[in-house]
């Protein structure tokens, strides 16, 4: 068997400049996929090179888990004061976002710069430093390849979020942090495309579908023993957009999603949804297998069925 052997392209071959060239390509839909499944952030592309706000970054992105502005920066050199200095700003002028700062190689002051302010920063911040690399082995096309040099430490900004706001959990939400964090783990020991958040101590928990305004949801009731997963559509065109998602596939959904599928328009609210709900005795921890193949089932079903249809809209 013959093997190749990996050559280092050089990025400037690739791209001559930021602006001009790099900025264009990673905005490209399949590539902002590429750089979301390198952090496990699923990303929707908003614009480039462009104020929005206080602020203006080569890219900006909206996380689909939560709405939160994205912001990334590129440089095809070393990291170098001045970006660091930018993306201080952009933190300060907002309330929640996740930076994301590329490079052809981060210095290691910058490295630690970024690891500190992951570490003084609650979890509505999120900094990522990545450096970007292309390879090819002999003729094929140049492949890149994002490495991530400094990211954020959920556990460790989870655990100072609830001590700094002195959080008693009661019993139920004990339950209910432990199902999801159990859930979880679940899910990393399958084979599944589900994004999703830190385990949270609330009977929710939040999943992307891939458009901003739109998500999924998993919902537990240890009250009343029952899961429930939720389709959402949200801003300020979720009645018009549910109208015609309802008009045109509701009977499909009752088909290929489950025949006790709910529409649900909820008109004394901005937003609708559709739901599956179904009975199981959450506090027997002894079933939560069972409950949790149920609920990635379902929530695999649901995203499979409106992820193409919303981007359309």
């Amino acid at each position: 068997m013959e093997i190749g052997k990996l050559e280092k392209v050089d990025l400037r071959k690739l791209w001559i400049g930021e602006a001009t060239a790099f900025t264009p390509w990673l905005s490209k839909e399949e590539n902002i996929k590429f750089l979301g499944d390198a952090i496990g952030i699923e990303l929707e592309f908003i614009t480039q090179e462009k104020n929005v706000g206080p602020f203006r970054a080569d890219i900006i992105c909206k996380n689909t888990l939560d709405d939160h502005f994205v912001l990334i920066e590129n440089q095809l050199e070393k990291t170098d004061h001045t970006h660091l200095g930018q993306l201080l700003t952009y933190a300060a002028g907002l309330d929640a976002v996740t930076i994301i700062w590329i490079a052809k190689q981060f210095t290691e002051e910058h490295r630690a710069a970024i690891d500190w302010l992951n570490r003084i920063t609650d979890e509505k911040f999120n900094f990522f430093g990545i450096e970007i690399e292309v390879y090819r082995i002999g003729d094929s096309l140049p492949a890149p390849l994002f490495q991530i040099i400094s990211k954020p430490n959920d556990w460790a900004k989870s655990v100072k979020s609830s001590a700094s706001s002195n959080q008693v959990l009661t019993k139920t939400k004990e339950i209910n942090l432990a199902y999801w964090t159990e859930f979880k783990t679940y899910l990393e020991s399958t084979k599944t495309s589900l994004k999703y958040g830190k385990p949270q101590p609330q009977h929710w928990t939040n999943f992307a579908i891939g458009k901003s305004n739109f998500y999924m949801s998993g919902i537990v009731s240890v009250r009343d023993n029952f899961l429930r997963v939720e389709f959402l559509i949200d801003g300020p065109n979720s009645k018009n957009n549910f109208k015609i998602l309802k008009d045109r596939y509701e009977s499909e959904s009752l088909l290929q999603i489950d025949s006790k599928l709910c529409w649900d328009e909820l008109p004394e609210r901005r937003v609708s949804y559709v739901h599956l709900k179904k009975d199981f005795d959450i506090n027997n921890k002894a079933q939560w297998k069972s409950q949790h193949e149920w609920l990635k089932v379902t929530l695999e079903k649901f995203d499979n069925f409106f992820r193409n249809k919303i981007k359309e809209l």
